[in-house]
Parts: structure tokens; sequence; C-alpha cells
């Protein structure tokens, strides 16, 4: 049985990763510092060791006494607007944070790493869809940690032979299928939940930023993958890697996109209302329209989602109706 060792294993997609590996019949053992994690999100057939990876003594121990055979490294600090505010830490948290990853790999003998990385790398693209070869220019810190991140995984690679596959994701959403974990964060920005905690009556409506776009309704429009398809990838990620392949980029996205106005329709299909949503000026930075192509990794890792739009509200809507507060008790 291999061991896999999941850094960030108890973050919205870490945790969901955390138990597809273990179903999947792997060896589990997670490193979160829980600055963002939720305890409650892990599995508890996975051995947890609570640490923060810029830690380098306390980190190299843990991979000397467990010996992973490879590692899927989820450890970032993820929100675009606080990146934007607050630089450091974002490199502090996610470029250091792979530094010293690497090094310890290095010096440790494990040499397969399955990333999870952004679309965020692209930045601000006008032609769609996005494909891997698409040029990489980041608006925002965030984006640009993913990209250095890359780039740091790619001249380990040339220097140690670290192999990595580089998972850019497009908007990830969804929860486990019966609702048990899902999307908890603080303060939350994603568009699902959001749009949830107004028949949860957590908010009075739901803002939705700019109605003049060039889309189909005027709204925004962005590729939702459910977060299990995602979790797949990356099991599917590792076992390429442990056949002996090369180091590899790949988009995970549906290879289509739903608009806010598209997000809200479907809301109020899952939960059985009306939902209140008012317009408001548009963001700065918001592009019009984002979606992958996900061909290269239905070809190469013999990815396919299997999740549609309507599975992604309905899963979401199991969490969040049955978690009012997220994790708290």
């Amino acid at each position: 049985m291999k061991k896999i060792l999941i850094v960030g294993g108890a973050g919205y997609i870490g945790s969901h990763n955390v138990r597809l590996f273990l179903d999947r019949g792997y060896d589990v053992v997670v490193i979160d510092n829980l600055n963002t994690g939720h305890l409650d999100a892990l599995d508890s057939r996975a051995k947890f060791y609570k640490c923060d990876i810029r830690n380098k003594e306390e980190l190299k121990k843990i991979f000397l006494d467990e010996k992973p055979d490879g590692v899927v490294h989820f450890a970032a600090l993820s929100l675009v607007g606080v990146s934007m505010k607050q630089p450091l830490e974002y490199f502090s948290n996610n470029v250091y944070g792979m530094q010293i990853l690497l090094e310890v790999m290095h010096e440790t003998g494990v040499n397969k790493i399955v990333f999870s990385s952004s679309a965020a790398t692209y930045g601000d693209v006008k032609e769609m869809p996005i494909t891997e070869d698409t040029p990489t220019n980041p608006i925002n810190p965030y984006g640009e940690t993913k990209l250095m991140m890359e780039k740091m995984m790619k001249w380990c690679d040339i220097a140690y032979g670290i192999k990595y596959v580089s998972l850019r994701y497009f908007n990830a959403a969804g929860a486990y299928d019966d609702g048990s974990i899902g999307e908890d964060h603080n303060p939350e920005t994603h568009l699902i939940p959001l749009i949830l905690q107004v028949p949860l009556a957590k908010r009075d409506h739901i803002s939705v930023f700019g109605d003049d776009y060039d889309t189909r309704d005027g709204t925004c429009i962005r590729d939702y993958i459910h977060v299990m398809d995602l979790a797949d990838a990356h099991v599917k990620a590792i076992e390429y890697l442990f056949k002996g392949n090369d180091s590899q980029i790949f988009n995970l996205g549906t290879g289509d996109g739903q608009s806010v106005k598209e997000m809200i329709i479907e809301a109020e299909k899952v939960v059985g209302k009306e939902i209140k949503k008012e317009f408001a000026p548009r963001r700065a930075g918001d592009p019009a329209k984002l979606i992958a192509s996900n061909k290269k990794a239905k070809e190469i890792l013999g990815w396919t989602p299997k999740y549609t739009l309507h599975m992604i509200m309905e899963s979401a809507w199991k969490f969040h109706s049955t978690h009012k507060d997220g994790y708290k008790k």
C-alpha cells in the first residue's frame, strides 16, 4: 500500500482528497496548521500532524518517521482580495512554504508531488477556452505565488529529479455527496456558498457585480468543477507519476461555463424558493469569462469530470443546510 502525505488536508479541497485517497486504498498522512483548515473535516482514518510546513525541523521529522511515497500539496492561502492587501503574507505562506517542502523532499528522497495550482496563474485572458499553452500573466499576488510555486518545482525537477504534476483548477465547487464535509471559509468569497446564505437567512440578498459584461446574460461566466472531480484528478495524477511519467501541468475544468445569473437560477431549483439578488457595480479585476480546456487532462490522465451543475448545487446545499455555521458545533 502506497503512503501519501497530504499537506493542507484539513482544508476544503484537501479534506475531500483525503477521503478519496483513503477510499482508493492509500495510506494517508495529513499535515495542516489549521489556520484555515478544520479538524472536523478530517477523515478519522488518516493520521494527522498539526504542523506549519515552514517549520523545517518539524516537517523533516514527519517525513523521516512516515517515509511517504508521494506528496499532494494544498497548503496555501487562497483569497485573491486578501492577497492584494497582504502580499507578503501570501509570499511567506505559499512560496516560502513550498521552498521548505521541496527542501525536505529533496533531503529525504521523496521525489513525487502533485500540486494544487490555479487558473489565477493565467490572469485576464481574452481567448476561450484556456489551454495549458495560454500565456501566464497573473493579475494578483495569489496567482503570482501559484505560478512561482510551479516554477520552483520545474527547477527542482531539473536539478534533483523531483517529478511533479501541477493541476490548475478553475472554480472548485460542491461538497461530499452526503453533505458531511464541504466548503467553510472565513470570510466566504465563493459564489455558491454566498448564494445559499440567502435561503438560510444568513444574508438578505446576493450581490451580482456587473450585468453589462459581454456574455449571454451580461453577468460573469465561470467554469465550476465539483470538488470530488478535482479529487479524482489528484489520485490519477499521483498514479501517473508512480508509473514513472514526466512532470506535467493540467487544467481542471468542465470545459463549459455558467453565468452568475444561471447559478442563482440553479440554486433556486435546488432549494425550491426564490433567491433575492441585487445588482452592484463591477468589481475591479473580474474577467468576463473564464473557461478551461480540459482536453489534455482527458487525453493524458484519462480524467473526465462526472458531476453536473445540478449535482454540484445539490451537494453544496446538503452541506450548507446541515452546517449553517460551517464546522462550528
